[in-house]
């Protein structure tokens, strides 16, 4: 839970009580933005590695009880893969299974009803070597190749996709880890919500048609699921005070606003202005992007804007605001589900449709405006551009709501079929190698 500062309604984030643990994990964030950026670097890694984890997967025995779970590399505990557990350790089917989660800092996490292990050791590996499954919204092997023939990869994926791809990205933004992202993947399961996912991921990453599972995206079934008494517990979580609409800013990152290695962003957005203009009215949340390292101009000290970017629930956020400002983020596809108005605050849209490039114009879809003035005239319209959103839900979302059950019933059935498999396996390996122990 976020702590509430001493003056009502005002909420204090990102506060970490170890700086120095905090040190650490952003070296190692560092080292893999290195990683990616070094080909030859990367390539030693990939090769080195993988061949190491495919020697030691031979003496480790699958687990078949054992399931692993990761977001956004070990830095949350959030999105799609924290929903999902928490379906699975109320479901019967799971009762007896070990649940075990990965984080950079383990102590920055409470997670009742699993283990906590520390990403990037030998326990992680071995871990991951031993677990019958893996529930990931990113990726778990780390840029390695080391899944085996017997562990059952379900992605999550994190957002249906506005900004280009893998195969489709500008050749200036392809990472070291290319062969990664756009080779034969190892996934066994890869949610999707609809058939424009399912067709810019087939694109962008090379991923089989028999790979997709059209579940939408757990993270969103609570959205879905939402009603009057759901909003009121978000607000008083989140310190909304009584009689205040919210304003939900949630920008994207731009990778190619760096300081050194770190992502930065300017929010482009005049605060006392908008103070000025809705603070009455309003309160102004702001969510960074979970790649942003600093955000270089917001106000140290505010009753009307409050950074939200490391209160640990983004649904609370979503469900709490009364209208959603981005520009070329996903979260346009999550937030349409609540039926509320949403605007793309397109600033910078020629620069980044350059570099970063775009599957579409969300410009043409959504109310939009490139100035403040044009985004604060959007926002006093309020419910008048929701007809919008009922359009873009109705366009590009197939499927939502149920996707917890849709998707924990895939991994149960999948696991049981395979068992049998894997015992059969298991049974060959273990008759031939005594035979050769008899015989010599």
């Amino acid at each position: 839970m976020p702590q509430l500062s001493p003056r009502p309604g005002i909420i204090v984030v990102g506060r970490n009580p170890n700086p120095r643990k905090t040190k650490v994990v952003n070296v190692k964030i560092k080292l893999a933005s290195f990683l990616k950026r070094n080909q030859l670097i990367y390539d030693i890694y990939f090769y080195v590695f993988s061949a190491l984890l495919a020697i030691v997967r031979l003496f480790v025995r699958t687990d078949d009880r054992l399931i692993l779970f990761i977001s956004f590399g070990g830095k949350k505990y959030d999105d799609s893969p924290r929903a999902l557990f928490e379906y699975m350790k109320a479901d019967r089917h799971f009762a007896d299974y070990r649940f075990v989660w990965a984080f950079h800092d383990v102590d920055a996490h409470e997670v009742p009803g699993a283990k906590k292990i520390k990403v990037d050791t030998p326990g992680y590996f071995l871990t991951a070597l031993r677990a019958r499954a893996w529930v990931t919204n990113s990726a778990v092997e780390r840029g390695l190749r080391f899944k085996g023939r017997h562990t059952y990869y379900v992605n999550t994926w994190h957002g249906v996709p506005l900004k280009r791809l893998g195969n489709d990205q500008p050749a200036s933004l392809k990472s070291s880890f290319r062969r990664l992202e756009t080779g034969k993947h190892s996934y066994d399961t890869f949610l999707i919500q609809g058939e424009f996912d399912r067709k810019v991921l087939t694109s962008a990453y090379n991923i089989s048609p028999k790979q997709f599972l059209m579940s939408g995206l757990p993270r969103n079934d609570v959205l879905a699921n939402a009603g009057p008494d759901q909003r009121i517990q978000a607000r008083a979580r989140i310190g909304v005070p009584e009689g205040k609409k919210v304003i939900l800013y949630a920008p994207t990152f731009r990778e190619y606003l760096l300081d050194g290695l770190d992502v930065v962003l300017p929010s482009h957005i005049d605060f006392q202005r908008w103070e000025a203009e809705l603070g009455d009215d309003y309160v102004f949340l702001f969510r960074a992007h979970y790649e942003v390292a600093r955000v270089t101009d917001f106000p140290a000290h505010s009753d009307f804007a409050r950074d939200v970017s490391s209160y640990p629930e983004l649904a609370d956020l979503m469900i709490a605001a009364d209208v959603l400002i981005s520009d070329y983020s996903s979260i346009f596809f999550d937030f349409a589900i609540l039926k509320r108005p949403m605007i793309c605050y397109a600033y910078d849209y020629d620069e980044y449709e350059s570099k970063r490039g775009l599957y579409f114009d969300v410009r043409k879809e959504l109310p939009a405006a490139e100035t403040e003035d044009g985004v604060l005239a959007l926002v006093k319209q309020g419910n008048a551009l929701r007809p919008q959103t009922f359009a873009f839900r109705g366009k590009f979302l197939g499927r939502y709501g149920c996707a917890c059950e849709t998707v924990a019933d895939n991994i149960y059935q999948a696991i049981r079929t395979n068992s049998f498999k894997v015992l059969l396996f298991q049974t060959f390996w273990a008759r031939l190698w005594w035979k050769i122990r008899k015989r010599f």
